[in-house]
């Protein structure tokens, strides 16, 4: 893709308005209104998620902004989040850091078979299509990562173009809000053992001691009785409760929070 094709007169004129919008957002109602505003022009979207922090660790935080039901920054259901924008962050990279557009069918998979309406993943349900984009952050040594999430289609063009002219800007609109009370909690992969409560089934922690001990999906299944394709169903269940998403993160968890006793 050619980064440096001329725009035309009118998205120049439609990018400036939508960049000094921007710089005037300095509230939660304010942000909101301006991504649901012209915006919606450039970059059509439902939920717009925003995930920082150490991906590579899992220790994540997260913002939610949308004026559907249950898609709220800390709604129920919004604990396996940092799983999700895991998830999401693998298939940026995938994409050398650049503007993907994907199915979210890919993920639905993740929200597990219950969602309450009003729920945030019964809000997920209904999206189709997803945009994603990230920045790295050099000074603060973190990744910022940006999901544009619709019920309907988003065209991977002229989309792709626009999130790159409009990315800075929605980056520093999102640095400009103040928190709200609940983001000043920390993300789960930081804080200390104390504080962990694993959840996991003992089948789970069956399934992590071998994991922890370098088996495969297929030498656990063996071993337990049970096809590897289940024993990879139960990883994924087991990266969802401990929020994170990788083997390594979950041994590492695991054996911190200390669940084999």
């Amino acid at each position: 893709m050619n980064f440096h094709t001329p725009l035309s007169s009118e998205d120049s004129t439609r990018y400036a308005a939508l960049l000094v919008q921007g710089t005037a957002v300095t509230r939660h109602a304010e942000l909101l209104a301006w991504l649901q505003g012209d915006m919606q022009q450039c970059l059509p979207h439902d939920i717009l998620l925003a995930g920082w922090g150490d991906f590579q660790q899992g220790a994540l935080q997260h913002d939610v902004v949308s004026r559907l039901p249950g898609a709220r920054s800390y709604a129920a259901g919004t604990d396996g989040l940092p799983f999700l924008l895991g998830k999401f962050h693998e298939r940026w990279l995938a994409a050398e850091r650049q503007p993907c557009r994907l199915d979210f069918s890919e993920f639905e998979y993740l929200l597990g078979q219950a969602s309450l309406p009003g729920s945030f993943p019964g809000s997920l349900r209904g999206m189709r299509s997803v945009l994603i984009h990230g920045l790295q952050d050099e000074r603060a040594q973190q990744e910022c990562l940006y999901v544009f999430m619709s019920a309907g289609d988003i065209p991977a063009e002229p989309c792709s173009t626009a999130l790159r002219m409009l990315m800075p800007s929605v980056d520093a609109a999102l640095r400009q809000v103040t928190p709200l009370p609940q983001q000043q909690r920390r993300p789960a992969a930081m804080r200390g053992p104390a504080e962990d409560t694993s959840g996991l089934s003992e089948r789970e922690t069956q399934i992590m001691a071998w994991v922890a001990m370098g088996k495969t999906n297929s030498e656990i299944g063996a071993i337990l009785n049970i096809s590897g394709f289940t024993v990879k169903n139960h990883m994924q269940r087991i990266f969802q409760k401990l929020n994170v998403f990788n083997r390594a993160q979950a041994v590492s968890k695991v054996t911190r929070v200390g669940i084999y006793g």
